[in-house]
């Protein structure tokens, strides 16, 4: 398992927007499609010293040891994501969110901390495509 932040850390979410509908359509293209997203993520989130630590169906949760480095790994994913030729789906439309905080990571490789509440509501409120920070 990968060293997980912890301290101040800074989490990143993301969320496909209409993600159930693409599903419905064809899951064996959502699955190819999901499966690229997914490494796409994972390119940003590795080049900005930041860990995947869990995936909830197609939404991906990281950490950050700092802020800066979540917010360029947030940029670099949405302008990959963009680029992407996507096929037989519409392009995938993310929604991301960030929020710092205190955490510590738990001896499961995943965290337990106030901020992972507050970060959901405020993904909750994006639309694909944008990225919203808190302050």
């Amino acid at each position: 398992m990968p060293d997980l932040p912890s301290g101040t850390v800074t989490f990143l979410f993301t969320d496909i927007e209409g993600s159930t509908a693409l599903w419905e359509q064809n899951r064996e293209v959502m699955a190819a499609a999901v499966e690229r997203h997914i490494a796409l993520l994972d390119v940003a989130i590795q080049a900005h010293d930041g860990v995947h630590f869990k995936t909830i169906g197609d939404a991906v949760q990281a950490a950050f040891p700092a802020a800066p480095a979540a917010v360029a790994a947030a940029c670099d994913a949405q302008r990959a994501l963009l680029a992407e030729d996507w096929g037989e789906i519409r392009p995938l439309r993310v929604r991301m969110a960030l929020h710092a905080g205190e955490a510590e990571p738990d001896a499961r490789g995943d965290y337990l901390a106030a901020p992972l509440n507050r970060l959901s509501r405020l993904l909750s409120a994006g639309h694909g495509g944008q990225i919203l920070l808190s302050q």
